[in-house]
């Protein structure tokens, strides 16, 4: 059940109409089975790995809470997370293990022909794991005591906005809000639906647009730089606004249930270094990442080569959590590589003081992230040297009228309403501002994401 079909939107007034009618309990009661109906809609098999996730870890937070001895208590934690990595583990990863062990014997001379099961993944798992592992891990450091409430746990992991693909909210967050009474107000509908709008058209509009630029590029050999050049632009274009669209719906569609879901992107392709894209970009990962493995490996303390040792493991592992490839962890080594040269050479590097250089400094890590989009995108490592390769070498001159410079004017013209409102959010420092514009302003603005949608948005349901 996507955000961007027919399909979800009888979904939600539905549940909207549902949920003004009843009370407090009444409604966290709704929502829960309506979390569940939702997931269920991909796949309802994996309803009962969601509810385990969910009961095993309610449990043992609950241990947690009435366990006086400190050695117990770590066990308990202990349990939690090894019991929720391993489910995410097996089936996320079990293949791609057995697969890359088949490979290396291989290339010692032994056949080997491991026994591969054909595991579904289930959809979210990434996100909701992570959700319910830190709720287990915040009750054991004394941050929150345990829900007494099965269901507020349950709706904590399952709330149907942000289940599949974030952000990945905090239980001191989430939680009080599903345990307290909310209020369906004004200024929730009225923000929330503009979050909704401008999310639709960050992914009908834009995404589901420039993927066919991407996708053209990563799936042919590359012949010329700027073919290669074109395709990884299109593809950051395309991650952002399907990424951040998606939070956007996400956050729109709590607002005007009366919650209050965290900011996920902060015009991340304004980043003037590596160290500020991952303050802007996935933030609900990148904090998790900091609060659940680099702060416990040690942070910044113990000296600068252990704070580049755990720089490098949190991204190496932030890497191989977005999928099962290769590619994936060189992706979070090059970030964790940045990362590290930035924290000990950025002293070095000239100020570059005024307009001029903020521009320069935002050019060259925007194209550094590009880098790291092509590793992302790249099927395999083999094809992310032979598109760096082209990217160094491959310099021709485009003769105009070419297929290359409609791609050009197409990337244009998709990127730059993007890039528009960017830069409006980005001056103001407030990613709500359009809702501060007068009202003529506004109207114009809701008209023309409406007809950008309606005339160039893409009508078949696109998955996220």
């Amino acid at each position: 059940m996507l955000f961007n079909s027919l399909t979800f939107f009888i979904f939600f007034v539905a549940v909207f109409l549902l949920y003004l009618a009843l009370s407090h309990r009444g409604q966290n009661r709704m929502l829960l089975a309506a979390s569940y109906l939702f997931y269920g809609a991909w796949d309802w098999r994996f309803l009962f790995l969601l509810m385990f996730t969910t009961t095993t870890d309610f449990l043992l937070a609950q241990a947690i809470g009435k366990s006086p001895s400190p050695r117990a208590r770590k066990g308990w934690v202990t349990a939690s997370v090894v019991l929720d990595l391993g489910i995410l583990g097996f089936f996320k990863y079990f293949n791609f293990f057995a697969d890359s062990l088949a490979r290396l014997l291989a290339l010692a001379g032994f056949h080997a022909s491991p026994h591969v099961l054909q595991i579904l993944l289930p959809v979210g798992i990434s996100f909701y794991t992570f959700q319910s592992m830190s709720y287990v891990v915040d009750v054991y450091r004394g941050v929150l005591p345990p829900a007494r409430r099965w269901s507020d746990v349950a709706l904590y992991v399952a709330f149907f906005p942000q289940l599949v693909a974030g952000p990945i909210e905090r239980a001191t967050n989430l939680l009080p809000q599903v345990q307290q009474p909310r209020t369906v107000s004004d200024y929730g509908i009225s923000h929330g639906a503009f979050l909704i709008l401008w999310g639709l058209f960050q992914k009908t509009v834009v995404a589901d647009n420039v993927c066919r630029m991407a996708d053209a590029a990563f799936a042919q050999p590359p012949a010329e730089a700027l073919s290669v050049l074109l395709g990884v632009y299109a593809f950051a274009l395309q991650i952002y606004c399907d990424f951040s669209g998606y939070s956007n719906m996400a956050r729109g569609l709590a607002m005007m249930l009366g919650f209050r879901l965290m900011l996920n992107f902060r015009n991340p392709y304004f980043a003037t270094n590596p160290s500020d894209f991952w303050q802007r970009w996935h933030v609900s990962l990148s904090t998790w990442l900091r609060d659940y493995l680099y702060i416990p490996l040690g942070g910044n303390r113990g000296g600068a080569a252990k704070t580049r040792r755990n720089l490098m493991l949190t991204m190496l592992l932030g890497g191989f959590w977005h999928g099962a490839a290769w590619t994936y962890v060189a992706w979070g080594f090059f970030h964790g590589a940045l990362l590290v040269g930035h924290r000990a050479l950025g002293k070095f590097l000239p100020s570059l003081p005024g307009r001029g250089g903020q521009f320069l400094k935002i050019a060259a890590c925007f194209h550094l992230v590009c880098i790291g989009w092509l590793l992302f995108r790249a099927d395999t490592i083999a094809q992310a040297g032979n598109m760096l390769g082209t990217l160094l070498t491959g310099w021709v001159r485009m003769p105009a009228g070419s297929a290359l410079a409609t791609q050009s004017f197409s990337l244009a013209f998709y990127g730059l309403p993007l890039l528009a409102m960017e830069i409006w959010q980005y001056k103001s420092g407030d990613p709500l501002v359009a809702l501060k514009a007068p009202r003529p302003v506004r109207a114009l603005l809701y008209l023309a994401l409406f007809y950008g949608i309606v005339i160039f948005g893409e009508t078949h349901a696109q998955s996220f």
